[in-house]
């Protein structure tokens, strides 16, 4: 895990505790980590996602196809 000292806006700060209060999550960074995961699902194009490669080598082992090759077939 990486720990790192941010600063934010304090209207940034009020959201963060929302978000925290609404979810029931022990600290902010639960928040900052709900908030990016979201940002990530609904935002992030799929192939930025941390997720996309690990479901393309599923994918992969089922076929015989270069990754290069699956790319082009995925898009």
């Amino acid at each position: 895990m990486v720990q790192a000292v941010i600063n934010i806006p304090e209207r940034t700060n009020r959201t963060l505790n929302i978000v925290k209060a609404k979810f029931g999550l022990k600290d902010k960074s639960q928040a900052i980590n709900l908030v990016v995961k979201e940002y990530e699902q609904y935002f992030l194009e799929p192939q930025l996602r941390p997720d996309y490669s690990k479901k393309l080598d599923k994918i992969m082992k089922g076929k015989h196809l270069s990754r290069a090759e699956m790319e082009k077939e995925v898009e």
